[in-house]
């Protein structure tokens, strides 16, 4: 069988690039080929603890190498997108030097104000790279890195939450509920979010907590608030829970490298108010209807007279071009393109 390395920061956990990574490694594995998965924090089958984030050193190149001894190929899942742990990345640049190696790009250094001075991904004859939205395989190939794109794909199936019991673990029996399924940082607009809930009469659940230096703006926020708000997922509760319980789910981000809640609120049948961040063009382009946040009107009729149509018709169009199902495929037939090693 083909032999593949997956190598990041972190896998095997909450955050996005786990979540994807993960996605990636069951379709390969379905393939046939055999998958070790390497970070600096998680359940992985090798950790090297200079890899992860918040690591104050860097690993040395031999023990990278040691790490990807025997396999044909090494998907390295953003850790060179984003320069985070440069003196890491700049290892992992050595180490596969002579490998064949894809770069799967989730974010790009020029995407966020505070990282566009950094050195973005570099390249080399046996490298290959996807990103998750043609916007950045533009920016890329701009700046002379070839790439194709794959777009995140999606359980179209995913289990039934429990709406009851997680509203009554709440406390919001008999409320509308507005859920921003994020984490709470600049870019996702929670603001924004927020007021759509107050202009609506609706309780506002943020999921997640802040993160990079957003918690005193967000008390701030939370604390002025003219709705009730809550705040993460209750105990025993999941994300499946969570869009159950919830009565329309919002994205309020200015930006985001793919923005997987806009296609789980497709999968998960809530209707969704978008903010029109650059990347949500795309997904719009293959069909896919949405609120806007200044559509109180249409929210209130969704709510007295759900389109179902549209939801089915939504349904549909991820079916076709975003199912989980199907991703194995999709690799397989990029593998043939890149020359990689088939399964054996």
């Amino acid at each position: 069988m083909g032999r593949v390395a997956v190598v990041s920061f972190r896998l095997g956990l909450s955050d996005g690039v786990s979540i994807e990574a993960a996605k990636w490694i069951h379709a390969l594995r379905e393939l046939g080929h055999d998958v070790r998965t390497i970070a600096g924090e998680g359940p992985v089958d090798v950790t090297i603890r200079e890899l992860a984030l918040d690591a104050t050193s860097a690993p040395r190149v031999g023990q990278v190498r040691d790490a990807l001894e025997g396999c044909d190929v090494v998907i390295v899942e953003n850790l060179a997108s984003l320069p985070l742990h440069p003196s890491a990345r700049n290892v992992l640049y050595e180490a596969l030097e002579e490998r064949d190696a894809l770069f799967h790009h989730h974010d790009l250094p020029w995407q966020r104000a505070h990282l566009a001075h950094l050195e973005g991904p570099r390249d080399a004859p046996r490298w290959h790279h996807v990103t998750i939205n043609r916007r950045s395989g533009e920016e890329l190939l701009e700046r002379g890195i070839e790439a194709s794109t794959i777009y995140n794909h999606f359980d179209c199936d995913p289990p039934r939450g429990r709406r009851h019991e997680t509203r009554t673990a709440l406390g919001v029996n008999g409320e509308r509920v507005v859920l921003l399924p994020t984490r709470a940082l600049p870019r996702k607009n929670v603001p924004a979010a927020l007021a759509l809930a107050e202009r609506l009469g609706a309780v506002f659940w943020l999921l997640g907590p802040a993160e990079d230096g957003y918690d005193e703006e967000l008390e701030t926020l939370l604390a002025h608030a003219a709705t009730t708000w809550r705040q993460g997922l209750p105990a025993g509760a999941n994300i499946h829970d969570a869009y159950a319980a919830c009565d329309l789910v919002v994205l309020a981000s200015t930006w985001e490298g793919f923005g997987n809640p806009t296609i789980e609120s497709v999968t998960h049948g809530r209707p969704l108010a978008l903010a029109p961040y650059p990347v949500s063009e795309e997904l719009r382009a293959l069909g896919l209807q949405f609120y806007d946040l200044s559509d109180l009107d249409g929210l209130r009729r969704e709510w007295a007279h759900p389109d179902t149509f549209r939801m089915q018709n939504n349904l549909d169009i991820v079916r076709t071009h975003l199912n989980l199902a199907n991703l194995p495929h999709v690799l397989s037939r990029h593998w043939r393109t890149w020359g990689f090693a088939e399964a054996r």
